[in-house]
């Protein structure tokens, strides 16, 4: 075999033997989790499952959530609808299945638009400081200084209620909490050391951003956004509770919330189930987010 190939099998080599750390430290780290933070893989395993039901929402759903049974009034849970019917006839817990899918869409896309955002703004702010962040700072301290719910209301209320608007309001109100501890962070590694050996050795600011800046605050984005998660769920319920939110005749828990706050005392059901959802999910977000951090801290380590 000829010098050329064996320095061209070299890389490959080289590369199987990282990933097969990188694999194997995974593991490790959680079968860790496991066995340290044994509420927050149980609220893990919750939240996957509420997720796995919103797939396959069409397959696990008895009835349309759309549908109506004129013979079935505010019927109480039997064997045909287990969890009742709403005011319309409509099975609750159809409703309820289909309804997971908006929270979490709503979920997601507001915090993957959020991260991104937020990050690409706060390692911007953060890194290059001087009259960069002082401009970027007052306006994030603008938006935070209005209390969130009534910004919310006020951008869904002004765009209209669909799920695209909310989305928008919550994104516009998640923005800066993102960007204010990616600002933290970056702040805390441009003046480390091996940032200022990047520097010496002529590397220029998007590199020591991207290489050094976004891998290091990684820890605190993912518990941020494990907690972002829950606090949109409410607020999309909110809104939807108030009328501005996702536009009937979807399925939304919130929406389902306010339809069924006429009949609390004669078909409490129709309240009870819905409510003990969305309370089940977003307490899943916020044990797991907490027990995601106490994990990623070192200093509980």
């Amino acid at each position: 075999m000829s010098q050329i190939q064996l320095d061209s099998e070299l890389p490959k080599e080289s590369i199987k033997a990282s990933r097969n750390i990188h694999l194997k430290k995974f593991k490790e780290d959680c079968k860790r989790f496991i066995q340290t933070q044994k509420i927050g893989f149980i609220s893990l395993l919750i939240i996957l499952l509420v997720f796995t039901v919103a797939v396959f929402a069409p397959f696990i759903a008895p009835f349309d959530p759309i549908s109506q049974d004129r013979t079935a009034f505010l019927a109480a849970p039997n064997s045909q609808h287990v969890m009742g019917t709403d005011d319309l006839g409509r099975d609750v817990f159809s409703r309820l299945i289909f309804g997971s899918q908006i929270s979490l869409l709503v979920g997601i896309v507001t915090v993957v638009i959020s991260i991104v955002l937020g990050t690409l703004i706060g390692m911007i702010s953060g890194y290059f400081g001087g009259v960069i962040d002082l401009v970027i700072q007052r306006i994030m301290d603008a938006i935070m200084s209005i209390p969130a719910l009534i910004l919310a209301l006020f951008i869904a209320a002004l765009l209209g209620p669909a799920i695209q608007n909310v989305i928008i309001a919550l994104v516009i109100i998640e923005i800066p909490r993102f960007a204010r501890i990616v600002r933290g962070e970056m702040m805390r590694i441009r003046e480390s050391n091996y940032v200022e050996a990047s520097r010496s050795v002529g590397a220029g600011s998007f590199r020591i951003i991207m290489r050094h800046g976004l891998p290091n605050m990684m820890a605190p984005i993912i518990v941020m956004a494990s907690l972002a998660f829950g606090q949109t769920i409410i607020a999309e319920a909110s809104l939807s509770f108030l009328g501005i939110g996702t536009p009937p005749p979807n399925p939304s828990w919130g929406l389902m919330l306010s339809d069924a706050s006429r009949y609390m005392e004669s078909a409490p059901w129709i309240v009870l189930f819905p409510g003990l959802a969305l309370c089940i999910l977003v307490l899943a977000f916020n044990l797991f987010g907490d027990a995601l951090r106490d994990f990623l801290d070192p200093k509980m380590s």
